[in-house]
């Protein structure tokens, strides 16, 4: 067991504990958060001075896919020979020795959303992971925990450059509605077929039937308000439980976002304007998001913006003008929310995982440190 004593308390849920509280932790879960709570044989942490919030969630990067300094060797995150691989396993081209897990660890980031990037018109599977442990069965948390697909200019570019579909956003998405439709042709024969007569088994279609069935979240990599829109018209027609990612222009189309009520990941935003879909990036969109009641996590892309930079560049979101709280919410609550793991992550409350960073002053301060960060109960880094 494990007591945390004296630390101010950011919950992330009902209520705070602004002038100090204790959380006690047992076998990993949180097991209560109040006022003078001891008990017997736990180890304690006296966390005077110290800000306690819940472990920070990065809800779309790559880390571990493409590796810290090693460049084309450490480069797996796109299988640039065909739009379509469903297949593709982030588990199997991350690897959890990438320095940047540590960094991030460091920074009081506790977990990722990791997977492929967005070169495929379906790119594969993301993984959730922690960023604490040396193996990948000490850090993996869910697999899979969603597919990657992507519209816009980065499908055009990688397959139309060499004169292969797609070539165009219309490409893109029939691409998307052929693969789509494919799967379900695939899920009524194996529905309709006899146990002898069954039709070989497809491991890229199945993937597709998941989520055809709800049972797998669907990350759409979206920058432009009608690539966005695109996505949402799809999502629509095949009944996806699907997420935004990047929403790079989804300013500009609030009351289509909160009628859609899709998860958003926006981001990255602490970067520069690379490419034409990217000419609307602004820090101003958080809080125009939040303004209008569209829920929305933040992302950094990593390695985009170094993990480590995630709670600096919610920082920089509250310069122009988003709240503290909501701030906050856009890296724990939020992002846990927006990949379907707010059950477990992402507060400070009764029965969550406890995975937790203590910060040596305010958390939206740049110049603020992680002294202490909790994974699952267990003190995974101490500064």
């Amino acid at each position: 067991m494990l007591l945390i004593k004296n630390a101010k308390i950011i919950t992330m849920a009902k209520e705070d504990l602004p002038d100090g509280g204790d959380i006690l932790i047992n076998e990993g879960v949180i097991e209560a958060v109040g006022h003078d709570i001891s008990s017997s044989g736990a180890k304690v942490i006296d966390a005077h001075g110290l800000t306690a919030i819940p472990g920070i969630i990065d809800a779309h990067c790559h880390v571990g896919m493409w590796e810290d300094s090693i460049g084309w060797a450490g480069s797996d995150g796109n299988e640039m020979t065909n739009p379509v691989t469903p297949a593709m396993r982030a588990i199997d081209g991350v690897n959890p020795e990438d320095r940047c897990f540590c960094d991030a660890l460091k920074a009081g980031v506790t977990l990722v959303a990791t997977g492929p990037g967005s070169a495929n018109v379906i790119g594969g599977q993301f993984a959730v992971m922690h960023t604490r442990g040396s193996s990948l069965a000490d850090m993996l948390v869910k697999q899979p925990s969603a597919l990657k697909i992507a519209f816009g200019e980065n499908p055009k570019r990688c397959y139309g450059n060499d004169k292969k579909t797609p070539m165009t956003r219309m490409a893109t998405a029939a691409i998307l509605r052929q693969a789509l439709t494919d799967a379900q042709s695939y899920q009524r024969k194996l529905e309709s077929a006899s146990e002898d007569k069954l039709p070989d088994k497809d491991i890229a279609k199945e993937v597709l039937v998941s989520a055809l069935n709800r049972d797998l979240r669907v990350k759409a990599h979206a920058h432009r308000a009608d690539d966005i829109l695109t996505a949402l018209r799809i999502r629509d027609e095949f009944h996806l439980d699907m997420s935004l990612e990047h929403c790079t222009e989804g300013w500009r189309i609030l009351p289509q976002l909160k009628a859609a009520k899709a998860p958003v990941i926006l981001g990255p935003l602490f970067s520069d304007r690379s490419k034409e879909e990217l000419r609307n990036l602004s820090f101003e969109a958080p809080a125009l998001f939040h303004k209008a009641g569209v829920r929305f996590a933040m992302m950094t892309d990593h390695p985009v913006i170094p993990l480590e930079y995630l709670p600096v560049t919610a920082a920089i979101a509250v310069r122009y003008g988003l709240p503290e709280r909501a701030a906050l919410e856009m890296i724990t609550i939020n992002a846990a929310w927006a990949i379907g793991m707010d059950d477990l992550y992402g507060s400070i409350e009764e029965g969550k995982k406890a995975d937790i960073a203590l910060f040596e002053g305010d958390p939206l301060d740049a110049r603020a440190k992680a002294k202490i960060v909790i994974v699952e109960g267990g003190v995974a880094y101490e500064a």
